[in-house]
């Protein structure tokens, strides 16, 4: 087996509890054995339940970090957690797409925080679209995923048509009629994820483990759909791991 690591990106915000972005998708990258990378788009002042502040970073020195990263490694999958402006995501996934377009990019939508902070407001779907086509997956949950479509229709329907753009995993923590399944949408095919396990606990967070352990699984070369299950298997030890909202990394 070969000792050297595939290098990955995540561009998210720094939650010091440790249970959401780039701490814990650096913890994620490390169990999938990928070297993680992290550009910190902004601080906040939370814990696991209570957010009280968001202070975002300056988008030229995001774009300056991303240049510096993909001037020195190879890196084969970037994950995007929180941004402020689908501006802002535009040029992350542009700069991203202009240094390496086989990199593969995946977007955690986070659009608003488990203790309700809005991050973002999609206000034109259009430019939403436009970014889309050069992402390859997006992975919403059922309640997101109503807010990246002006159109009044279910959650299955706009991942139906969201996947004519890139991939979508719409997750199933919030599904109203299977609980904890998840659905696939890759354009042509819609591929169903059933757990495994019906007792788990809730964890903060769990949205960023589950979209950088699929990052991980992409950069190690799995087809999607393999990557997507075993990142789900994954979540499921990890929501298992203890009773608190602050989840145990191990394998």
């Amino acid at each position: 087996m070969s000792t050297n690591r595939p290098f990955v990106l995540t561009i998210a915000g720094f939650d010091p509890s440790g249970g959401a972005g780039i701490l814990a998708d650096v913890k994620t990258f490390e169990q999938h054995r990928v070297y993680g990378f992290a550009v910190n788009t902004g601080n906040t002042i939370q814990t696991e339940n209570v957010f009280y502040e968001m202070q975002w970073t300056d988008l030229n020195f995001i774009l300056r970090s991303i240049q510096m990263l993909f001037k020195n490694y190879s890196i084969k999958a970037v994950k995007i957690g929180i941004i402020p402006s689908l501006d802002y995501l535009k040029e992350i996934v542009y700069t991203v797409k202009r240094l390496s377009p086989k990199t593969k990019i995946i977007w955690d939508t986070v659009l608003k925080s488990t203790t309700e902070f809005d991050f973002i407001n999609i206000k034109n779907q259009a430019f939403l679209i436009e970014i889309l086509k050069e992402i390859d997956l997006i992975t919403p949950n059922y309640n997101e995923i109503l807010q990246l479509s002006s159109e009044e229709i279910n959650a299955e329907t706009i991942a139906e048509i969201l996947s004519e753009y890139c991939a979508v995993l719409l997750k199933g923590g919030h599904n109203p009629d299977e609980f904890g399944v998840d659905y696939l949408y890759t354009g042509n095919k819609i591929f169903r994820l059933t757990p495994k396990e019906a007792l788990t606990f809730e964890k903060h967070g769990s949205g960023c483990v589950l979209s950088s352990a699929i990052t991980a699984n992409l950069a190690l070369e799995q087809h999607l759909k393999t990557a997507c299950i075993n990142a789900k298997n994954y979540i499921e030890t990890y929501l298992q791991s203890n009773q608190t909202k602050l989840g145990y990394h191990y394998v």
